[in-house]
C-alpha cells in the first residue's frame, strides 16, 4: 500500500446532513431490544449528542456489556460515518507488537522488516480509531499514543517523515483507569486525554427489562442462521434469564441463547436445556440477621454479601453510598475475602475474552 492510497481525499459529512437519517444498523443493533432498558437509553441519547464531535470518548463497563457496539454506533452517527471503523484489541498483543500494529515501521528498522508496514492509526486517517482494553497498553505505547493525539502526526518505526493524520479516537476499558493512574500504571496525561467524553455502558444485570426481549433478538438471530425455524422458549426458562446475574453480562446472553439453537432436540427450549449454572436456584438477594446482633458485626455480614453479588469494589462502594478508600479500610479491617476482586480473576476474565 502507497502513501498515495493511504491519503486518498476524504470528504466528511456534516452532522446537519445527519439529522433527517434514519438510526443506522450499529444503532439498532444496540438498540432494538436493548433499548426497552431506561439506563441504554441515556446511553444512546448521550450517544447521539456526542457522536457529530472529534472529541475522544472514553467507555466504561464490564466485560461483555457491549462497548465496541456502543463504539461503532458512534462512528456510525458521526461525519466519519462514510469511512472506516478501524479496532484494534491492546490486550492481544505485546508491548513491541502492539506498537508496531498501531504506527508501523519502514523498510529495515529491524531484522525481520522486509518492507514498509502500515499502522492502524495511518489506516484512521479520517476514520474512526478504536483501541480496546485500552489499560493493557504498555509505557512506550501510551507516550506514542498521546504524542500522536496531541500533535496529530508521529513516525513510523525506522522512520524520520512525520506522517500527519487526522483520527478520531474511542477507548475502552474494563477496569478503573483513575485507580490504574493512583498506581501509576497508566499514564495521568494520556487518561485526560481520552476522558474528554466518559460513557459507563451499565452491566445486564442493572437492566434486566431488557434481558428477555434480547434474548428472543437473539433467538431469532440464530434460528435464522442456522436454519432452526420454530424454536421458543418456555416462560419458566424466559424467568430465569431474568433472574440470572449474567456475569458475562450481553456476550453470555448471546453464547447462551445460540447454544440452545444448536443443542435442543425439538422446538420448544424448556429449563432442563438450560446450562446446570443458570438452571440452578438462583441466589437469595436477602440479608438476614439475627436479633441482637451488633453494629459490626451487621456491617461486616452486609459487607461481605454485597462483595459477594456486585463483580468490582467500584460497584460496592457505588451501592453503599461510600468512598472506594473507606470501602477498601472496611474490608481490610473486617478481614473480609476478595477473591471476586483479585487483579488474577480480573486477568482471567480479560484472557478468556
Amino acid at each position: 500500500m502507497t502513501d498515495g492510497d493511504m491519503r486518498s481525499a476524504r470528504k466528511p459529512r456534516r452532522g446537519s446532513d445527519l439529522v433527517s437519517e434514519p438510526p443506522p444498523t450499529g444503532v439498532l443493533a444496540l438498540g432494538g431490544a436493548v433499548i426497552r432498558s431506561t439506563l441504554m437509553r441515556e446511553v444512546l441519547d448521550l450517544v447521539a449528542r456526542i457522536a457529530p464531535s472529534d472529541a475522544s470518548v472514553l467507555l466504561t463497563g464490564e466485560s461483555g456489556v457491549g462497548k465496541e457496539v456502543v463504539a461503532r454506533a458512534i462512528h456510525q452517527l458521526s461525519p466519519r460515518a462514510s469511512h472506516e471503523f478501524v479496532a484494534i484489541n491492546c490486550a492481544s498483543l505485546s508491548e513491541e507488537t502492539l506498537e508496531n500494529e498501531l504506527f508501523g515501521h519502514e523498510k529495515g528498522a529491524f531484522t525481520s522488516a522486509d518492507e514498509r508496514k502500515v499502522g492502524v492509526f495511518e489506516l484512521a486517517d479520517g476514520c474512526t480509531l478504536f483501541l480496546d482494553e485500552v489499560s493493557e497498553m504498555g509505557a512506550a505505547c501510551q507516550a506514542k499514543v498521546l504524542r500522536a493525539l496531541e500533535r496529530h502526526e508521529f513516525r513510523r518505526l525506522g522512520g524520520t517523515r512525520k506522517i500527519k493524520v487526522d483520527v478520531r479516537l474511542v477507548a475502552a476499558t474494563n477496569v478503573d483507569l483513575e485507580e490504574a493512574v493512583h498506581e501509576r500504571r497508566f499514564r495521568e496525561d494520556l487518561f485526560y486525554r481520552l476522558n474528554v467524553v466518559r460513557i459507563h455502558i451499565p452491566p445486564l444485570r442493572e437492566r434486566r427489562e431488557a434481558i428477555a426481549p434480547m434474548a428472543q433478538q437473539f433467538l431469532q438471530e440464530f434460528c435464522e442462521k442456522y436454519h432452526k425455524r420454530g424454536r421458543h422458549f418456555t416462560d419458566d426458562v424466559v424467568e430465569r434469564f431474568v433472574q440470572y446475574p449474567w456475569s458475562g453480562n450481553v456476550r453470555e446472553l448471546r453464547n447462551v441463547v445460540e447454544s440452545l439453537v444448536l443443542t435442543t432436540r425439538g422446538e420448544q427450549i424448556g429449563q432442563k436445556d438450560l446450562p446446570v449454572n443458570i438452571r440452578a436456584t438462583a441466589p437469595s438477594r436477602e440479608i438476614r440477621l439475627p436479633i441482637g446482633v451488633t453494629l459490626q458485626d451487621a456491617e461486616k455480614e452486609i459487607l461481605r454479601c454485597y462483595l459477594e453479588v456486585y463483580p468490582t469494589r467500584k460497584e460496592v462502594a457505588r451501592v453503599l453510598n461510600i468512598g472506594l478508600r473507606t470501602l477498601h479500610a472496611k474490608i481490610k479491617a473486617y478481614g473480609l475475602p476478595t477473591r471476586r476482586h483479585a487483579h488474577g480473576a480480573t486477568h482471567r476474565a480479560r484472557i478468556a475474552e
